[in-house]
């Protein structure tokens, strides 16, 4: 989960946008940021300095730096007589002039020549730059994505990151025309630094351009190793000998109506004394994707596959992702199965794990199982007695215990994108949430919890799924926000997920409720993987481990492989187990998938985002309902109900008067006429800017309308230090 801590950008737009110096104390005051979060503060801005995203100015201010990251890649440009080696970063798009570094060799290293490109650390000395090669690494094409455009009858080129300052000649356009989206190399050396056009991508306005911008933007590795392709056409021939045979049984899968990979089926009947015999059959990724393996090393460096509106960047190469590995009807695949006993009260009473070989029935989209169960058409009669008549009826007894279990319920809809088949947005839309979501996601953590159960009792390794409590300082900030509503809570108390869903059953209705929720939200910490088990506090569990998605998530393959090695699970147990040396980088590999997580999480947003402005771009102009859910001293962040969409409303264009930010309420307040806009408040704006290429939006007031909760007419004095910032968006939570 993640709070409204602002992003790496929205700091440097904010630096970029201030008006007078901005050290840590201002930009924890624009961001609200308080306790915990100024101490990550500082290591935020360490962490951009040692990149060379800002430098440190005169006293503690900083700004956009101009100097060199601590480690980057350099490129040799030179060897000397006497055998001094010189380099030049490989990147460079600052105005000041392209510093040039002495390359510092230890040791016997292979000696480096012009053109060899090293990842070095680079320390500054005098007057000059000292480099410490930390490797040697391979050539590669200094690739830029951007946007064509004439001028002085020349083609240049537009990168499409804010922080691309500079604009590139276009040398050979390979019939590349102005207004075209288009991946590009860099040719020559600064400051002459050129663009050869080397694959057209059309139009950047186009829907299908949107993940493209995103998949560059936050370097998602697309393409495979020749020798991971090769290693899955191989593999794929592996016979499924030596597994328990659950051919005979009709398991279902149940996914989205677009699903291209199955990695979960279930199936479930009575036991004859209340309870349900209960399989939850996951695809046995670690049959094929074994430790070590060239599979292996692509998938652990992606983390996980990105899902977009209009593609899938998977984990695993095509030919596993969508073929051998998915559980397709009618196809015999390798599974590794949990065996759960569940009674009547919904409890799990026992579980074992099998490796088996089955046979998909059939594959179910959510909306027909659900059509099915309330008596229309759409799956056939025979498995709706069989199969999911008993997968209901020991849902609902699951569910009854998630109930005592009392997790944290927050109804937060997602975006949904339809287009059609050219890639033209239809509608943008919440997405309905069913009982057969609600089925399937139960089922899961039930083999979830399982999964962690199982390994414990093993003393075996765990990649746990965490989700810490809340910390005391995002409680003390909720107690003051909901005190400003009048709505009481204890800080006393010992804090359970209940603990919110009570103050969300007291206020009912209201017409708040929403704003409580996002800031329920905004409390919770952000989920992630570990070794160590803190337990997750968002569902109410003591052990929990991501075991069901091995196809799209590497923790659940370390979770299988673990399971597989602990159980002595055949067959090529030995082959497929968790080895030594991952077991002893459990928490390495923790912290790096839960970042990739959290990147595949903020390239899919984006693109959402991207979508939405493309859809709202035609309806510029118009009033349009929108929700306050961000307040800062500079404006307020606005989504379009129905739609969703971020947009700010800078606080300039509030008219004349003065505004006070009023920390604890959240909210922006007119000294003169007491007008004021608080986090959750619903009013009318009127769009005037929707970017697709960037995602953004920008509202300004009605003219003629007020639209605060209270005053008239907004115009007094402007009030310096209230500015805008300029891409930053509240980053909205994804449940766990």
């Amino acid at each position: 989960m993640a709070g409204n801590y602002p992003t790496d950008q929205q700091i440097l737009d904010f630096i970029q946008s201030s008006d007078r110096p901005a050290g840590k104390r201002e930009i924890a005051r624009a961001f609200g940021l308080k306790g915990q979060e100024k101490i990550r503060l500082k290591a935020t801005l360490k962490r951009m300095a040692d990149r060379g995203l800002i430098d440190r100015g005169a006293g503690k201010a900083v700004h956009k730096a101009d100097g060199l990251p601590r480690v980057t890649v350099l490129r040799v440009v030179s060897v000397d007589d006497d055998g001094e080696i010189w380099a030049e970063p490989e990147r460079w798009d600052n105005d000041a002039p392209v510093p040039k570094l002495r390359v510092k060799e230890k040791g016997k290293r292979q000696p480096l020549g012009v053109g060899d490109r090293v990842l070095a650390r680079t320390e500054e000395a005098g007057k000059g730059w000292i480099a410490h090669p930390m490797k040697k690494i391979a050539p590669s094409a200094d690739q830029l994505m951007g946007v064509i455009h004439e001028e002085g009858g020349k083609l240049w080129l537009k990168g499409l990151e804010k922080s691309s300052r500079h604009d590139f000649l276009v040398v050979e356009a390979n019939r590349a025309k102005a207004g075209d989206l288009v991946m590009a190399e860099k040719s020559g050396r600064p400051p002459r630094v050129s663009a050869r056009v080397i694959e057209i991508l059309g139009d950047p306005f186009e829907p299908r351009s949107f993940s493209l911008i995103a998949i560059h933007k936050h370097e998602i590795p697309v393409e495979f190793a020749e020798e991971s392709l090769a290693e899955a056409r191989q593999v794929s021939e592996l016979p499924l000998d030596d597994r328990e045979d659950l051919t005979h049984l009709p398991i279902v899968a149940i996914d989205p109506v677009d699903a291209r990979d199955h990695d979960d089926a279930f199936w479930a009947e009575p036991d004859g004394e209340g309870g349900w015999r209960v399989i939850v059959a996951i695809a046995d990724v670690s049959f094929y994707v074994r430790p070590g393996s060239s599979l292996d090393r692509d998938a652990r460096k992606r983390g996980n596959s990105v899902y977009f509106p209009d593609r899938v960047v998977p984990m695993l190469p095509e030919q596993l992702s969508a073929n051998i590995c998915s559980l397709k009807a009618g196809e015999d695949r390798a599974a590794l199965a949990c065996h759960m006993r569940i009674d009547k009260a919904g409890q799990v009473k026992s579980w074992r794990f099998a490796r088996v070989k089955l046979r998909i029935a059939a594959n179910i989209a959510y909306e027909n199982a659900q059509a099915a169960m309330d008596g229309q058409d759409g799956v056939e009669k025979g498995l709706v007695e069989t199969v999911l008549t008993p997968l209901w009826d020991c849902w609902r007894a699951l569910a009854k215990a998630r109930d005592k279990r009392a997790p944290l319920d927050l109804d937060l809809p997602e975006r949904r994108i339809e287009l059609d088949e050219t890639g033209r947005i239809l509608s943008v839309a919440p997405r309905e949430r069913l009982d057969a979501h609600k089925l399937v996601e139960e089922y899961m953590i039930a083999a979830n919890v399982a999964a962690a159960k199982a390994l414990e009792a093993k003393t075996a390794p765990v990649m746990y799924r965490v989700h810490e409590t809340p910390s005391r300082e995002k409680l003390i900030a909720l107690k003051e926000y909901l005190a400003s509503l009048e709505v009481p809570f204890t800080l006393g108390q010992v804090i359970t997920p209940d603990t919110f869903n009570h103050i969300l059953e007291r206020i009912g209705d209201a017409d708040f409720r929403p704003q409580v929720m996002e800031q329920i939200l905004r409390s919770q910490t952000q989920a992630y993987y570990s070794p160590r088990n803190m337990g997750h506090f968002g569902l109410a569990l003591g052990s929990y481990a991501h075991f069901t998605s091995p196809i799209r998530r590497y923790s659940d393959l370390i979770v299988h492989r673990s399971l597989v090695g602990a159980y002595g699970l055949g067959p090529d147990v030995a082959e497929t187990r968790l080895t030594g040396p991952e077991a002893q980088r459990m928490e390495a590999t923790g912290e790096t998938i839960s970042k990739l997580e959290r990147r595949a999480m903020e390239a899919e947003r984006d693109t959402v985002d991207r979508y939405v402005a493309a859809y709202l771009a035609e309806r510029v102009g118009q009033i349009m309902p929108v929700r306050i859910t961000g307040v800062q001293n500079f404006g307020f962040f606005a989504t379009v109900e129905g739609f969703g969409g971020d947009g700010i409303l800078p606080v300039r264009d509030l008219g004349r008067e003065y505004y006070r930010y009023d920390e604890r309420t959240q909210s922006l307040i007119g000294e003169e006429t007491g007008t004021r806009y608080a986090l959750g408040d619903r009013l009318e704006l009127r769009l005037v800017e929707a970017n697709p290429v960037s995602g953004g939006l920008r509202f300004e007031l009605p003219e003629g309308k007020g639209g605060g909760t209270s005053g008239s007419d907004k115009r007094s004095r402007g009030h310096r230090g209230q500015r805008e910032g300029r891409r930053g968006k509240p980053r909205k939570k994804r449940r766990d």
